[in-house]
């Protein structure tokens, strides 16, 4: 169940980190637009747009998020800490380190748009008026913008193939408990037969009968089956 949690959570700050990206490359792009829309140097660049309200909101998404999947890590490894789990267990461990490892890759590529969200805001307050250095920015940003989007689509590449490698262990791990719960049962079943038997010699020479009969029945419909399968041989060859 945590590792499920985690799993979404993940999966939701992807998405968001992703669409984060998307709007900070895209702030400069939009603030040059709107400079071109007029023909006075000293018309303010920001003016309250909403490409501010929506970082602000998406950022403390993020971090909500964050917090959560924060927890959901701090609860699996209390879980695998607690009484009654193995401490060696491989895999186990390997699921909690592999959470803890997309939990660090997530908060540190968040502060890092972040700061460069908020660098490239400044920047553009610090410019006002300056069309030279303002122009300049603007011819380089469509090659920038190509680029971050090139990196961005390897980036959810990998984040795919790294959840179908999770998921792959989820399953395994799934049919390990499950064949070792199985293989626990036939074993206490067998135990429970070989103690009825030795108790109850009775029955445990009618079992040996039944097997007995049950081998005879089987050569005897074997050769049954051998016989008709020559016959059809040669009916069908002459």
């Amino acid at each position: 169940d945590l590792r499920k949690q985690a799993r979404q959570l993940e999966n939701e700050l992807d998405l968001k980190l992703v669409s984060f990206s998307k709007l900070c490359t895209s702030y400069s792009g939009a603030r040059d637009g709107r400079r071109d829309r007029y023909s006075s140097d000293t018309t303010p660049l920001l003016n309250g747009s909403s490409q501010d309200r929506m970082f602000e909101t998406m950022a403390v998404e993020i971090e909500q998020l964050l917090g959560k999947l924060t927890g959901i890590n701090d609860k699996m490894a209390e879980y695998t800490n607690s009484a009654g789990v193995p401490s060696l267990n491989a895999a186990l461990m390997h699921t909690l380190q592999r959470h803890r490892d997309i939990l660090q890759d997530y908060t540190h590529e968040f502060h890092k748009t972040k700061a460069n969200f908020l660098a490239i805001r400044e920047r553009e307050n610090l410019l006002g008026s300056v069309r030279k250095d303002i122009e300049s920015y603007k011819s380089g940003s469509g090659v920038n913008n190509r680029r971050t989007e090139l990196f961005l689509k390897e980036h959810e590449h990998l984040r795919n193939s790294d959840r179908l490698i999770e998921e792959t262990i989820s399953i395994a791990m799934a049919t390990k408990e499950n064949m070792t719960s199985q293989r626990g049962m036939l074993k206490s079943i067998q135990s429970k037969m070989n103690t009825l038997a030795n108790r109850f010699p009775a029955v445990n020479s009618l079992i040996q009968r039944i097997n007995l009969r049950k081998r005879r029945d089987s050569l005897i419909l074997g050769s049954v089956i051998g016989v008709c399968t020559i016959l059809l041989l040669l009916y069908a060859f002459h």
